[in-house]
């Protein structure tokens, strides 16, 4: 995984090795795309490596303030606007992109900026329900292709007392990422429960990044290949 800024040339002349006779033969109507991850997440990032999935990360500058929008649409235009302009700076490859927001009723919850904003973020979610919204775009320059779509997972708190919140803040590990907390590291202690997919809560659900991919005309093979037709 190699990341660039934008508006410096894409390294896509990287040297793949050959496939064999058989595997030439299963590839042969199939395109293997580089993957453009358009996302500063190091999360996603590290989701794609699980994988196996060889990436380049673009970092989209987009102002992501929250627009009048339901959790679901709003996450997919901010996914499709980091997706566009990726596209627009690289002009090629495979742009997967991302936006996450957690949801506490009807408040919509971003990055906390201080410690005071977490503070209230982590006593607001203690002891209760919320939902975490992912949205996802993939587009395929080269085949004029687009499509996007979201995934949604409840999350419940345990009740936390004020010194686990205090604890929790000054490990700085809520100060970027949505409601405050990172359930794949130490914030996993605050979760008591989830309905839906975990990798959602973190920011890059595989089930439906796979079915996109499909929708797109693609498909994942192991050990980490991403084909499109």
């Amino acid at each position: 995984m190699r990341s660039f800024p934008p508006g410096l040339p894409t390294p896509f002349n990287r040297k793949r090795r050959a496939p064999s006779r058989s595997q030439s033969d299963s590839m042969r109507s199939d395109r293997i795309e580089p993957i453009v991850l358009a996302s500063s997440s190091p999360r996603r990032s590290e989701i794609l490596r699980i994988l196996g999935i060889e990436h380049i990360v673009f970092k989209p500058e987009i102002n992501e303030e929250h627009l009048p929008l339901e959790p679901g649409p709003l996450v997919r235009h901010l996914s499709m606007r980091k997706a566009e302009m990726a596209a627009s700076a690289v002009g090629g490859g495979l742009i997967l992109s991302a936006d996450t927001v957690v949801v506490l009723g009807e408040e919509i919850m971003g990055k906390p900026g201080t410690e005071g904003e977490a503070r209230g973020m982590l006593n607001r979610l203690s002891g209760r329900w919320h939902r975490v919204f992912t949205g996802l775009t993939l587009i395929a320059p080269a085949l004029s292709r687009s499509v996007s779509g979201e995934e949604v997972t409840a999350v419940k708190f345990r009740e936390l007392e004020e010194w686990e919140i205090a604890d929790y803040i000054r490990t700085g590990e809520p100060f970027d990422k949505a409601g405050g907390y990172g359930i794949q590291g130490k914030g996993a202690a605050l979760v008591e429960r989830i309905e839906g997919c975990y990798f959602n809560v973190v920011g890059l659900p595989v089930a439906r990044l796979l079915t996109l991919l499909r929708e797109l005309g693609g498909g994942y093979r192991y050990p980490g290949i991403i084909r499109l037709r």
